[in-house]
């Protein structure tokens, strides 16, 4: 009973109370997260009451939403009421505790699911790895040496290690995606502006997004359809009606056009990275190839823009607390503090000439395959790997395939895939805007094949 729909569904009928999943839920908490370092915060006392809130109601005969009773934990960037929203940050730790609730957690508890806690992440979401300098790393479930990914590390290894059947996080690079390939999990950035990001803390306000991980399509596509909708609270939030994806996720695939991306995508993987991808081609039939122009352009771009955004809502800290950061994200806002206006105009000329050429290839592709990331997940402190006979850096380069599609803003689902003697490996599953229903319908015909699958370390 791990997945959130079949935990809602046992609370609604009451073989089970929302206040014994609760319980439980804490108490495994409690025995994994001392290893694990997941959260950094547990709603303990506001969690139980909500248990027993919902269960009161269903007593009355009142449906409390069909997430009853399922718990869930957020990236430590959304606001909780009553807490301070630390952003991963020491400096933040500071602030006074936050008013109100981010919408996105509004949304979840009004569907009944119990807030659990807060989960670990890199500075400001700036990194792949979650090896946080104030609040220690995150570490894989599946190796408790390598790392979970990040920035959004601790929300896919709460999901991967069994302690929530759902998790929130943000993607601004691929920090939801890298950890959700890395452990093994389902991870879910849907299009830019499709759901609101009120309540949460940004890094680079023209590339966040917030999405969540969960074990299964049902779960993520039920969590999607949920959060949608307009917000007031966030001007970029879309006010684009919304489009449930749960009820369409068993139409199959036939007449859905899939190619694989290859060159920029093929020629800088692992072996067993480029297996996972033709398992999934394979399984899909998929025959066609696609060359998305400019990808290693469009990465150097994104990196442009998002050191510079990021930089700039950082300047006052950056001038007078620079010893109070991660080290590693203080470098970096600082190097794009630097950077001359001229180069980031040129970088967001550049994003509309990809954003037009990827529209084109649209026309002719529904969806495209590509890896999630060019390894399995790092040993945590792993400074470099090898990649084409090359020598780089880990932290940068674990976003190497997700961030080519960030920069447009693009809705891509991180499948997980097994291959044999491996860690946990991640297919992305990418589509045009606001077309996130044939990512899912997708990506359930695969879970119905058997091809993709968690891989939780309970």
């Amino acid at each position: 009973m791990n997945d959130a729909v079949s935990i809602a569904a046992n609370v609604l009928s009451r073989r089970i109370s929302a206040l014994e999943i609760t319980k439980a839920t804490l108490a495994k908490i409690a025995t994994r997260n001392p290893e694990l370092n997941c959260f950094t915060a547990i709603t303990t006392e506001t969690a139980l009451a909500d248990a027993e809130r919902i269960d009161r109601e269903i007593s009355q005969g009142n449906n409390p939403g069909v997430l009853a009773g399922v718990p869930f934990a957020v990236k430590n960037l959304f606001d909780i009421a009553g807490l301070t929203t630390l952003a991963g940050s020491k400096i933040n730790a500071e602030n006074p505790p936050a008013t109100q609730n981010a919408t996105a957690i509004t949304r979840l508890k009004q569907a009944g699911a119990v807030l659990i806690g807060a989960l670990n992440m890199d500075e400001y979401a700036y990194g792949f790895v979650t090896e946080n300098a104030h609040y220690g790393a995150t570490h894989n479930p599946h190796d408790l040496q390598r790392v979970a990914g990040g920035s959004s590390g601790g929300s896919a290894a709460a999901v991967a290690a069994g302690l929530v059947p759902l998790a929130l996080g943000s993607d601004t690079n691929g920090s939801i995606r890298v950890p959700a390939a890395l452990c093994g999990v389902f991870g879910f950035k849907p299009t830019y502006g499709r759901l609101s990001r009120a309540g949460v803390s940004l890094f680079s306000s023209s590339f966040d997004h917030i999405g969540a991980f969960a074990g299964s399509v049902r779960d993520l596509a039920m969590v999607f359809d949920l959060l949608q909708g307009e917000d007031p609270r966030d001007p970029v939030c879309t006010k684009r009606l919304p489009e449930l994806c749960l009820p369409q996720i068993h139409q199959g695939v036939e007449g859905i056009r899939i190619a694989i991306a290859q060159e920029y995508f093929t020629k800088n993987a692992a072996p067993e990275v480029l297996a996972a991808v033709q398992k999934v081609a394979d399984a899909l039939g998929v025959t066609e190839y696609v060359t998305i122009p400019e990808a290693n352009r469009a990465r150097a771009a994104a990196f442009v823009i998002t050191a510079s955004e990021g930089a700039n809502l950082h300047l006052e800290q950056l001038k007078n607390r620079p010893q109070d950061f991660d080290p590693a994200t203080r470098d970096r806002f600082l190097a794009g503090a630097l950077i001359p206006s001229n180069w980031y105009l040129q970088a967001q000329r550049f994003r509309k000439w990809y954003s037009d050429r990827l529209r084109e290839i649209f026309q002719n592709v529904d969806i495209i395959i590509a890896p999630t990331t060019p390894i399995t997940a790092p040993l945590i402190g792993q400074k470099t790997m090898i990649l084409n006979g090359e020598e780089i850096l880990v932290r940068p380069h674990l976003g190497l395939f997700t961030q080519p599609l960030s920069f447009i803003g693009l809705p891509v689902l991180s499948v997980p895939i097994q291959h044999p003697n491996t860690l946990p490996l991640g297919v992305q599953l990418i589509a045009a805007p606001d077309h996130e229903a044939l990512i899912f319908r997708v990506a359930a015909f695969l879970e119905a094949q058997n091809i993709i699958s968690p891989t939780f370390r309970f």
